[in-house]
């Protein structure tokens, strides 16, 4: 195939999926010899960008004011110097932005339109945008099946299921139980070192997330045969949530958990918390598009639990069903926590790697290049 130019657009490249997706198919681009460039506001995560040899054109593209529209001639100037073959776009107003670019190329410089579907967004005329792409990219069967009901002149055959991926080294399967992983986690938070089990719920600072859900639930367990079970959850202490934590701990209290309960900072090595613990919660509020937490905690060997909606039930469904929960019944969750720390299910293969969803998308650049 001949040497490709693509576009990625997006807000900026601080931290989180659409981020790392974006990551992983510029450095999937580079090491297939095409050239990859990324349009964002810039963030943390440039250094790394431009490590694994992509380049990275620092635009303001993600601001939502009247001010971003200054923004399309500097894009179309980009698509068109660059030679850009590919333009893919990955959130709304990078979208919107690209095609106003787009549009005042002639066709026959116009390079091919690409947009992914990453999350389940209000439906309407600003969010459509992310499904008008020459093909559009929906990271799980949940999502293509939401672009189809609420986005009905959509094209069938224009949407591709392509499903994020993990790299199977970074999340290698660990026995279980696994002391080294305790003792590390441990080392960091002695109050985790006689947890029996220790449940682990990561997710950010936010309501959406479940972390109440998870404190009744360990309620729940200590109440029923596991007095010294604990929950972690890494992420859910974040610089500006102190008001949520101090929420959570309040509710923590009230359960009687609140010397069970550890509110902490993300940490670096969540393959080595997945290892240290014994069951994995995935309790998010609102239906997720995906669900890369599933497949990370499934490829270290910890069973999961979650509430069977959105993207997070889709995977359950698929390779764990005894951790699949109707959403929001507490005592059902209670009764699958206990089954799965008393027998926990078999370990499972992976289908969904990063190589996978690299390659894919490399695929349908190649088939909208000709």
């Amino acid at each position: 195939m001949r040497r490709l130019t693509v576009v990625q657009l997006l807000p900026a490249l601080e931290s989180g999926g659409v981020e790392r997706s974006t990551l992983e198919i510029a450095a999937a681009l580079v090491a297939a010899g095409h050239r990859a460039i990324v349009v964002s506001a810039g963030g943390r995560l440039v250094p790394a960008l431009e490590a694994c040899g992509a380049e990275h054109v620092t635009l303001a593209i993600g601001r939502k004011s009247l001010a971003a529209l200054r923004r399309v001639p500097a894009l179309r100037r980009l698509f068109r110097d660059s030679g850009a073959d590919i333009v893919h776009a990955r959130s709304r107003l990078p979208a919107w932005l690209g095609r106003m670019a787009l549009a005042g190329l002639p066709v026959t410089r116009r390079p091919r339109w690409v947009t992914t579907v990453h999350g389940l967004n209000s439906p309407g005329r600003y969010s459509a945008v992310m499904a008008s792409g020459e093909r559009v990219v929906c990271v799980s069967r949940t999502v293509r099946e939401y672009v189809l009901r609420h986005y009905p002149a959509t094209d069938p055959s224009r949407l591709r299921v392509i499903e994020r991926g993990i790299d199977p080294a970074q999340f290698p399967p660990r026995p279980h139980p696994d002391p080294a992983a305790r003792a590390e986690a441990a080392a960091g938070y002695p109050t985790l070192a006689d947890a029996a089990p220790l449940l682990l719920l990561p997710g950010r600072g936010t309501r959406l997330k479940g972390h109440a859900d998870a404190l009744h639930l360990l309620a729940a367990l200590r109440s029923a045969g596991h007095p010294r079970a604990k929950l972690w959850l890494p992420g859910a202490r974040e610089a500006g949530r102190e008001a949520y934590i101090a929420e959570l701990e309040a509710l923590a209290a009230q359960l009687g958990v609140a010397d069970a309960a550890l509110f902490t900072p993300p940490t670096a090595r969540i393959a080595s918390a997945y290892a240290a613990s014994d069951l994995v919660l995935q309790l998010s509020r609102k239906p997720e598009a995906f669900g890369r937490t599933v497949l990370e905690a499934l490829s270290c060997g910890r069973p999961v639990l979650g509430w069977a909606h959105g993207g997070v039930g889709e995977l359950l469904q698929q390779l764990q069903p005894a951790g699949a929960v109707p959403p929001f019944d507490a005592d059902a969750l209670a009764t699958t926590a206990a089954r799965q720390l008393r027998d926990p299910p078999a370990p499972v293969a992976i289908p969904y790697t990063l190589q996978a969803m690299q390659q894919a998308t490399l695929d349908l650049y190649a088939e909208l290049a000709g």
